[in-house]
């Protein structure tokens, strides 16, 4: 299995392969690999763990979200699954963008593919050190017209508040979703 990541920006395209390849004094990992292999209980070392992740992660390309060929050209093979992250109503102006960026997304998968869709839900900005930089919020209803609107069929969507300890005043965000959804498979 072959892990391809994506970035829009160059920056973190390079300290991304800085990781892969276990350059000193790249982003440490470990925490989160470690509750991963906390969480799923098997009691594989995390160690081995970011091995085998650095090992399939071969390909950390460039992308705009934006443009209806969103790494410039096709993927080849098209993706299993794709994970995105609290990125498209980041980089999306409005709802209508939004849309179209999960559109041209949702183009990098195979017939029968898988897309997992993380989000933030009513946040109309976060701050980047002093930068304030905008959002497109974003309601549940939105959310599943976007996927409908691109061809997806809906699996599973699940939503959660923000509580208020969580509240930190990067942002204003209401709450966060998790989609689970399906491209249909072509005749």
């Amino acid at each position: 299995m072959e892990i391809v990541a994506t970035d829009y920006l160059a920056v973190n395209r390079e300290e991304l392969g800085r990781w892969v390849r276990g350059e000193p004094g790249t982003f440490d990992w470990s925490p989160f690999i470690r509750h991963v292999c906390k969480i799923e209980g098997r009691g594989e070392p995390w160690q081995e763990k970011e091995r085998r992740l650095r090992a399939r992660l071969r390909r950390i390309l460039p992308i705009d979200v934006h443009r209806p060929q969103p790494l410039g050209t096709p993927l080849h093979p098209p993706a299993d699954a794709l994970l995105s992250a609290f990125c498209l109503e980041a980089v999306s102006p409005d709802r209508a963008a939004f849309a179209r960026a999960l559109a041209h997304v949702g183009s990098l998968l195979r017939p029968g593919g898988h897309l997992l869709l993380l989000g933030a839900l009513g946040e109309s900005f976060y701050l980047a050190g002093a930068a304030r930089l905008p959002v497109v919020p974003l309601a549940e209803d939105d959310v599943r017209a976007a996927l409908a609107g691109a061809g997806f069929a809906l699996r599973a969507l699940r939503s959660y508040a923000m509580p208020p300890a969580l509240r930190t005043g990067v942002d204003d965000v209401d709450g966060v979703f998790f989609a689970h959804a399906q491209k249909p498979l072509e005749a």
